[in-house]
């Protein structure tokens, strides 16, 4: 039973683990953003906004380069 749970606590670290550039950016973003609503009084709907875009970028960024390099045509 126990080895049942070392599998699962595995698995589910390695959801939010296995791209380590993907974390640190939507941490960086969040950060950011959030200062950015603190220390300049941007409004929150506006940081709300960044944020997803931001994420999205960032998600799209991630997909492009797990893809990998485009193969040549010959």
């Amino acid at each position: 039973m126990n080895a049942f749970f070392r599998t699962v606590f595995k698995e589910i670290a390695g959801l939010f683990v296995d791209d380590s550039n993907l974390a640190a950016f939507a941490t960086v973003l969040i950060a950011v953003v959030a200062g950015a609503v603190k220390l300049l009084n941007i409004p929150p709907l506006a940081g709300g906004v960044a944020l997803l875009v931001g994420v999205i970028a960032i998600l799209i960024e991630s997909l492009l380069r797990a893809a990998g390099p485009p193969r040549r045509k010959r």
